[in-house]
């Protein structure tokens, strides 16, 4: 608001200001992952680092944060087990502490017909159908549990009205405050800005964000 209310350029409401900021980290939050395919490359290369440097450790520890263990629920009709709300990106699934093998939805009834590469309890198998996986042998109906990375919480902006204007209430029963780092925060700055700038059709804004961007992107290359 700082920003934007400097030249009187425009005022946004706490409810747009969550829908930006919702935004902004999610794409921030997307970038962890295509910095970290790229930094991996770079290693793959002879091109990696160590210690404070180590650009590919720093990144793992950071999506390491949002990783999750938790148990599956069975679903009797459908025969399947539903991933949480949550989930992002599936990193493994275990039976028994067994971890289960993942299979192409093309190439299971293949494997289901085979007598030497059949999945049985000892050596179980899945398909991802959506939110949903069927884990094989059928038999398999408990003590199942995922390994994933979840999406980072929306960030709630929570106020009280005084005076017309709303003043920021940490106490409030859903306030939830951005899960990214402290060195991220710039980044956020910027991004919300230009989604405000948008919305309320100030160029400037717009501008003065995307330059702060491609300069801020400059200096971590």
């Amino acid at each position: 608001m700082s920003i934007l209310n400097k030249d009187n350029n425009g005022y946004i409401t706490p409810e747009e200001f969550n829908s930006f900021a919702k935004q902004a980290q999610l794409e921030i939050f997307n970038q962890y992952f295509i910095d970290f395919k790229n930094s991996k490359l770079e290693d793959f290369k002879g091109m990696e680092s160590s210690g404070y440097s180590d650009i590919t450790k720093q990144i793992d520890q950071t999506i390491d944060y949002f990783s999750k263990n938790v148990p599956l629920v069975y679903s009797a009709p459908s025969q399947t087990f539903a991933m949480p709300a949550d989930w992002f990106l599936l990193n493994a699934l275990y039976y028994d502490q067994k971890e289960v093998e993942h299979v192409d939805q093309r190439n299971v009834y293949k494997l289901l017909q085979s007598n030497l590469t059949a999945p049985n309890t000892l050596y179980p198998a899945y398909v991802m159908q959506g939110d949903n996986m069927t884990i094989y042998p059928l038999t398999i109906i408990n003590n199942v549990e995922t390994y994933y990375v979840r999406y980072p919480y929306d960030p709630k902006w929570t106020y009280t009205l005084v005076n017309g204007s709303p003043l920021f209430n940490q106490s409030a029963g859903d306030y939830q405050d951005f899960e990214l780092t402290e060195s991220d925060f710039p980044k956020l700055v910027i991004k919300i800005c230009e989604y405000a700038g948008t919305s309320i059709r100030e160029q400037e804004v717009v501008s003065a964000a995307k330059q702060q961007e491609v300069y801020m992107d400059q200096m971590a290359q």
